[in-house]
């Protein structure tokens, strides 16, 4: 007996943290709302406090910037020192609760306003007869307002989260809290687990919880990816189909053989053979050597049907079009039935991006020069038919005398035959019209040390 009451007794224990973790959430969310209404309706004392008694329950890195807030709204409305001195605090408890917050900037120049104004209140006024302190203009330009709070954990702990799309990658892990604006797809996968999506669409005055149970999978097999070049692409069987995500990747994956591409601008192309067994983890280790190419970019609108040649080599039959070039000086014909081609030299450099803009002309009517064409067969064959007609001519007809005439009349026809023939040539020929342009932009493709919480290595951006 004493036995099986210490086992239930030690089972009452483990659950206690389990059950607890759960109502603190569910008290942190009641409170949230509560001081959210408090803030619709200026009370900003007792939403401060709400908020402060949210962070106890469950100590989420937002509610201390929204008790910040809190306390500035309430500065600015009762023009209160003290009450800037605790948005001040809190504002800080929140860098040093989230120290590479993405916001960190915009927070930091709201405390160094906040202060600046502080200073300036409690500076000695320039008469007795001053009237009353008002905000400044830069407290007034603050944004001031509460955040929006989304929870997402699972059960398991640890498993990975995409939002939107998981060719952008993973954007946290769980347990994660943190402000959302507007509606996500949400994509939860670990490890030996099925994957879980959820749409979610956070609301300005709740705190939106999304807890996730996610169930084992021996089915699927998981597959892990890295590479020397973080945030490179990744696709899985079809390159037609497009990039799956980014390195570093994981993400479960049917069991049987499978192919892998790794890409990056500016790198050589990695090719893997992965057999996927259910249930167990695959990595592959991407190492992306640089070569000297760079990328020509042809872009802009009504490319339909056109046609890209660099170096008389077709490169790409409709456009818009991304494709990589060698380093060096190429020629590049962008042509369209129709139009005129547009020709450009072009000097490519390693790791650029080359865009180009066409501005494809239409090809002018030869419709005068049909009409010469014409014009010359006509007198052409007039000055044969008298040329014939002057030879058959014989002594005694009636226009034997006029033999000559007729002969040298045929001989000048088929001079303005040649002279109008000519000039058929030439409108044939030559560019009527303005000419087809472009325009031409070179962005560098940078390399710049990255460091992540799983990797070290370079990372690729772009600029101007």
């Amino acid at each position: 007996m004493v036995r099986i009451l210490l086992a239930l007794s030690l089972v009452a224990l483990a659950a206690v943290p389990a059950l607890a973790q759960p109502d603190s959430l569910q008290r942190a969310q009641g409170l949230f709302d509560d001081a959210q209404r408090a803030i619709s309706a200026g009370n900003y004392d007792d939403a401060a406090n709400k908020f402060k008694e949210a962070y106890s329950a469950r100590a989420l890195p937002d509610l201390l910037y929204n008790t910040g807030t809190a306390y500035y709204l309430k500065g600015k409305k009762q023009v209160d020192a003290e009450a800037y001195g605790l948005a001040v605090k809190y504002y800080k408890d929140y860098l040093v609760a989230v120290p590479k917050a993405s916001d960190k900037a915009e927070v930091d120049k709201a405390i160094a306003v906040i202060e600046k104004e502080i200073e300036r209140m409690k500076a000695p006024p320039a008469s007795p007869d001053a009237p009353p302190t008002t905000p400044s203009e830069e407290v007034q330009q603050l944004a001031g307002k509460t955040r929006s709070l989304v929870v997402i954990e699972t059960e398991p702990q640890g498993a990975n989260i995409y939002l939107d799309d998981k060719k952008n990658g993973v954007f946290a892990q769980t347990p994660w809290s943190g402000s959302l604006d507007g509606t996500h797809k949400i994509l939860i996968e670990k490890r030996g687990h099925k994957s879980k999506d959820s749409t979610l669409s956070p609301d300005p005055n709740r705190l939106v919880i999304l807890q996730v149970v996610l169930s084992e999978e021996d089915y699927l097999g998981w597959l892990e990816i890295r590479s020397n070049v973080p945030g490179a692409s990744i696709f899985i069987d079809d390159k037609a189909s497009g990039a799956i995500g980014q390195t570093p990747f994981s993400g479960n994956l049917k069991p049987g053989k499978h192919v892998v591409w790794v890409s990056a601008d500016g790198y050589d192309e990695t090719e893997h053979a992965v057999e996927i067994i259910a249930g167990e983890t695959h990595e592959i280790v991407a190492s992306l050597s640089g070569t000297p190419v760079g990328y020509l970019d042809i872009r802009g609108s009504g490319l339909d049907n056109v046609r890209v040649h660099v170096d008389r080599e077709l490169i790409c039959e409709r456009a818009p079009c991304r494709k990589p070039v060698k380093e060096g000086v190429h020629t590049v014909s962008i042509s369209r039935s129709g139009y005129k081609t547009y020709r450009a030299r072009v000097d490519v450099q390693a790791k650029t991006e080359l865009s180009i803009r066409p501005n494809l002309k239409r090809k002018p009517s030869r419709t005068d020069a049909v009409v010469a064409y014409v014009f010359a067969a006509a007198i052409a064959g007039g000055a044969t038919y008298a040329y014939i007609y002057s030879s058959d001519l014989a002594l005694g007809d009636k226009n034997f005398d006029r033999k000559d005439q007729i002969k040298y009349g045929a001989f000048g026809g088929w001079g303005l035959a040649g002279v109008i023939g000519l000039s058929a040539v030439y409108y044939t020929f030559r560019d009527k019209g303005p000419p087809s342009t472009g325009q031409i932009d070179v962005r560098a493709v940078a390399l710049q040390p990255t460091v992540g919480p799983d990797y070290a290595g370079l990372g690729l951006g772009g600029r101007f």
